[in-house]
């Protein structure tokens, strides 16, 4: 009898260590989104305000002039005014991706929404002259300062698309059991 005794008390602790470590990864999971999602809507909302001032406008001129997406849009905004559409795109994002508690399928628009935007702005990587140079000692070539600040967007995409998986999934109605 002590043998069996034995034998189920190990298995109790592995079924139990094993639940433990579902809920550790749970909530790591979820921490990881939240922390993306939300890092996310604040990184929008930040630069997404900062478009509207002269400095930012002009700051990302060198990155839209040569990007045949983009730089035609100056001849019919100017530098401003396609600082404040992006702007104002930034913001709209973030806030369909910020109504997440309230409706999944707002955030899932907000988050498909944005990977297009990464996207446009990663292609600044191959679109901007100068962009990326070569550093003596160094066998390639690295982004320079606005090369490296477009490179965060690679983050942001990844964060965009989890979002935007998460929120999708939370909106389809749930399947009964057959």
């Amino acid at each position: 009898m002590n043998a069996l005794h034995s034998t189920a008390a190990a298995s109790l602790r592995r079924a139990l260590g094993s639940a433990r470590r579902t809920a550790i990864d749970a909530w790591l999971g979820r921490a990881a989104l939240v922390t993306l999602r939300y890092g996310l809507i604040l990184i929008l909302l930040y630069f997404g305000a900062f478009k509207f001032t002269e400095v930012e406008a002009r700051a990302i001129e060198p990155l839209i002039a040569p990007s045949p997406l983009l730089g035609w849009t100056y001849a019919f905004m100017g530098v401003q005014g396609v600082s404040i559409v992006i702007g104002v795109t930034e913001i709209l994002i973030a806030s369909l991706i910020a109504l997440r508690p309230w409706s999944a399928g707002a955030c899932a628009i907000g988050s498909l929404a944005a990977v297009p935007t990464f996207v446009m702005t990663l292609s600044f990587l191959f679109t901007t002259p100068g962009i990326w140079v070569d550093v003596p000692g160094f066998a390639l070539r690295v982004p320079n300062e606005l090369g490296a600040f477009v490179l965060k967007d690679v983050f942001l995409l990844g964060a965009a698309l989890l979002s935007a998986a998460e929120a999708l999934a939370a909106s389809r109605p749930a399947r009964a059991a057959s």
